[in-house]
């Protein structure tokens, strides 16, 4: 689907892209320990914990793929005026990225705490607050909007469902005429009419135009499509790989994992491959391609993570297939 020159052509035009990542910012923490006997307390597994890790999580680990793929890019979102939003602060100017951060006083920073014993997750913890964003925050978020708009390539919408991606948020976006590359929440489909693209998973796909099991991923696919009034669509299938349509055809991409330890963060690798791999000059099939590829690998490490472009370049070129 692609060659190794013209992949290599692409990846090489990363570095000179600029993006904004608007979305839900969430700090991911992880605690990694060892279990050998289960709770008399109740039937659980007791977990000796050994360490503990900080990352970045949601819209804030799509600016991190983008980062580590040595494009600029800009995270825009909201934190609380916590002690996690500053770990979140000091994370993002750690990794090179540019952050346009709003803080609420009103709500914690998302934090996301997972328990892993043994190379598998044991127990996540959330603690979020979903309530809709206050007016005063929305409109702090729509100038810092005014103030990048022309800084940028395009726009990557990173949709948690937490709040941040609104009615008038999408719509000031869309206004831009920038290409937006939509990470979506079922709930909000309404909001995306218009976009350049779209990548849910399949579950996301069937539940945001509430379509039946046994309808076929063709229908679902052009029912979003005509719904939304968007030309591209591409749906993750997990280990089938993708699909990807368009007003013409849908093409099947199969699965590149060699291993799956963990999926978390592969959606946002997907679409972070896809926005650069398309402003960078590719086909959507050559994206799309590419971005499968890339989630691909991030798949097979544990916690999320995140491709750099010499390694991606590598996984390419290790293809018999390109």
């Amino acid at each position: 689907m692609i060659n190794i020159q013209r992949a290599r052509e692409l990846i090489s035009k990363f570095s000179s892209i600029k993006i904004a990542v608007v979305g839900d910012v969430i700090l991911d923490k992880y605690l990694w320990g060892e279990v050998e006997r289960i709770s008399p307390e109740a039937p659980v597994p007791i977990v000796d914990v050994k360490k503990e890790t900080l990352s970045l999580g949601g819209a804030s680990n799509v600016a991190n793929n983008i980062v580590s793929l040595d494009s600029t890019v800009y995270m825009i979102g909201i934190i609380g005026n916590d002690e996690n939003g500053r770990l979140i602060e000091n994370l993002i100017k750690e990794k090179g990225i540019t952050p346009v951060l709003i803080k609420d006083n009103t709500r914690p920073t998302i934090e996301k705490t997972r328990v892993i014993a043994v190379s598998q997750q044991l127990l996540r913890i959330d603690r979020e607050e979903r309530k809709p964003i206050d007016k005063e925050i929305e409109e702090k978020l729509l100038q810092a909007l005014r103030e990048i708009e022309n800084q940028v390539d395009g726009f990557i919408v990173s949709d948690y469902g937490k709040g941040v991606i609104t009615e008038k948020i999408m719509d000031y976006i869309k206004s831009i005429n920038k290409p937006v590359f939509v990470d979506p929440k079922p709930s909000n489909f309404h909001l995306y009419k218009g976009i350049t693209i779209m990548t849910p998973n399949k579950k996301e796909a069937y539940e945001g135009v509430k379509a039946e099991r046994s309808e076929s991923l063709e229908k679902v696919g052009r029912k979003i499509m005509e719904s939304l009034n968007i030309q591209q669509l591409l749906i993750t299938l997990g280990s089938e790989g993708m699909a990807l349509f368009d007003k013409d055809k849908v093409l099947r991409i199969p699965a590149r994992a060699r291993k799956v330890f963990d999926v978390t963060g592969a959606g946002d690798t997907v679409i972070s491959v896809l926005a650069l791999s398309r402003l960078a000059g590719g086909t959507w099939e050559e994206s799309a391609t590419i971005s499968n590829y890339a989630a691909g690998y991030v798949v097979g490490e544990i916690g999320t993570a995140t491709i750099n472009r010499t390694t991606l370049l590598e996984i390419i070129e290790s293809q018999k297939d390109v």
